[in-house]
């Protein structure tokens, strides 16, 4: 009892010694920590007071040996392959360099001495354990093991095969091909550790060329040999069920599958080339659809100015932006708030990318005759309170969503529009009456996607006045700006210096004075001007704030908003 106690001091006063716990915390954690069965580290984590990778590295130190960061610690990917998979994933442990003629294992739990003795028999190297957190072990195992010379090594292996046996003219023989198969579940499990949002397959004169895009940018991931082009194309095509035989035209389907213990939805669209036909995954990640609408990048003051608008019983809300903007997720974020049991919801969309609780989806099959006008007429006879229209594409669609938002019922919907002024005139220029337009809309968001600058590593730096100016910022916010931040690159973010992405909103409500405007059928430009004077913050001035507050740069802005 007397070494219990002692330990837990001496963790205690290295955590105060190194500034991450106070005295008063200290005492608090211990008096919890006597009362309840939990190790006083637990104890910390729970309360909120150090974090795991806190806790890791003050173990460390009491047991005298060396902490490592993962997301910031270059790994060679060779060492890394000299373990099993499965023997890294038993024993949590991950080689990760050499050091004094010594093979370097980052470990969850050093003191486990039957991991390094197998370690050391099937290297037959002499090993020297580091410390690391068990979640960075997880992420790098995944990371190392799922692609690089792994992929590489089944594209040769696909390419060889198919090579002996001859051309894909057994299209059935070739889909099941065992290294086919392995590719693409490898090039899949790469994409979700990268936490790609596309999967771009893309065949080109002398070979395949496989790219991600990674918060909102594409990288270059691989090139593989041209002769299992046709072999990986009509894999992916069986997986979503489209017609293997027909290359002439585009094609979309979706599939499920199970990668690192997730489900994941694909949606796959082919497109014929002059190389052949290019296909494209968009990778869906159910966990955005249960995101808070607070947390996807609205200021106060826009975010008060949008929830006037979806709190209300009845109008129409409208999110405009390019595709890949993040409209779809500020839909369902706002569908989230306001949904309950005493309302009846209902959704039509193409495709229904996210399955939500509580709400009635419907998927348009324009084949079946089933389109969005179609639905529309069917659902006003079902009483909605809230309807969901994917999109509004043309003259009938956007008529039954103004009739709806006229006649009692909230309508959120999107457009394609540059900025939120435009949404106004564009609805005038697809027929919809004036006036309709102006007593039905309620609300218009526009939206971009801006990189977040990696925590880990941005770099603080003194802006020059000129590049200030150039930016955009007012004289006032010049004063005020003492130093912005700059992409720099780590492990952490693959040298990419963003990491993760948020909103950029214009929220434009309809007020009298634009309402009028739009009878008037005045410019997009008249109405930004009206809408600037009555406190909208527009895309680019959200961005400087943003940029402002360190979440990003001001070339990621520049880059965004045009």
């Amino acid at each position: 009892m007397v070494m219990a106690r002692r330990k837990t001091k001496q963790l205690g006063q290295i955590l105060l010694e190194q500034g991450l716990l106070t005295q008063e915390q200290l005492e608090h954690a211990l008096e919890e920590h006597r009362r309840t069965p939990r190790s006083l580290g637990r104890t910390l984590i729970d309360l909120g007071y150090i974090k795991e990778r806190d806790l890791v590295r003050a173990l460390a130190e009491q047991v005298g040996l060396e902490f490592v960061d993962l997301t910031e610690t270059k790994v060679d990917p060779m060492i890394a392959s000299l373990l099993p998979e499965p023997l890294c994933r038993r024993y949590r442990a991950l080689p990760i360099g050499e050091r004094d003629g010594k093979l370097l294992v980052a470990m969850s739990d050093p003191a486990n001495v039957y991991a390094l003795d197998d370690i050391r028999t099937l290297t037959g190297r002499d090993v020297q354990p580091v410390v690391a957190t068990a979640n960075d072990i997880e992420q790098a195992i995944q990371k190392f093991s799922a692609m690089g010379e792994q992929v590489e090594a089944l594209a040769s292996e696909a390419a060889e095969r198919l090579e002996t046996e001859g051309d894909l003219s057994e299209v059935e023989a070739a889909v099941e091909d065992a290294p086919i198969v392995k590719l693409v579940n490898a090039i899949m499990t790469q994409a979700v550790a990268d936490r790609a949002s596309d999967v771009h397959i893309e065949p080109t004169e002398k070979d395949v060329r496989v790219r991600f895009r990674v918060d909102g940018v594409l990288h270059e991931v691989m090139h593989s040999p041209k002769n299992i082009q046709n072999g990986l194309i009509s894999r992916l095509k069986v997986m979503a069920d489209l017609n293997i035989a027909e290359k002439r035209v585009p094609q979309d389907g979706r599939v499920s599958m199970r990668v690192s213990g997730r489900q994941l939805d694909l949606r796959l669209a082919t497109l014929p080339t002059v190389y052949g036909e290019k296909v494209v995954i968009r990778i869906l990640d159910k966990s955005n659809a249960i995101l808070q609408l607070s947390e996807l990048g609205f200021q106060e003051e826009a975010y008060r100015r949008f929830e006037r608008s979806f709190r209300k019983p009845y109008g129409a809300i409208l999110v405009t932006g390019p595709t890949g903007s993040g409209k779809s997720t500020t839909l369902y974020a706002t569908l989230n708030i306001v949904n309950s049991p005493d309302r009846n919801i209902i959704t039509v969309e193409d495709p229904v990318e996210y399955r939500l609780p509580g709400v009635n989806q419907i998927q348009i099959n324009p084949k079946a005759g089933l389109t969005f006008a179609s639905a529309l007429r069917s659902i006003l006879r079902a009483d909605p309170d809230i309807i969901l229209i994917g999109e509004i594409r043309d003259r009938e669609t956007a008529m039954i969503a103004v009739e709806s938002a006229l006649t009692g019922h909230l309508v959120l919907s999107s457009l394609h529009t540059n900025d939120a002024p435009s949404a106004i005139t564009r609805l005038t220029e697809m027929g919809v009456e004036t006036f309709l337009v102006a007593s039905a809309i309620d609300c218009v968001v526009a939206q971009r996607l801006a990189r977040r600058l990696c925590e880990r590593c941005k770099e603080p730096y003194v802006p020059d006045p000129k590049e200030l100016h150039e930016a955009g910022f007012t004289e006032e916010q010049m004063g005020q700006i003492h130093q912005l931040y700059r992409p720099v690159g780590c492990e952490a973010c693959s040298r990419t210096g963003y990491r993760g992405r948020f909103g950029l909103y214009e929220v434009m409500p309809m007020s009298e004075e634009i309402e009028r405007l739009t009878v008037e059928r005045a410019s997009s430009e008249a109405i930004r001007a009206v809408a600037l004077e009555q406190g909208m913050i527009d895309l680019r001035a959200d961005g400087l704030m943003k940029a402002m507050q360190g979440l990003t740069s001001i070339e990621e802005i520049a880059r965004v908003v045009k």
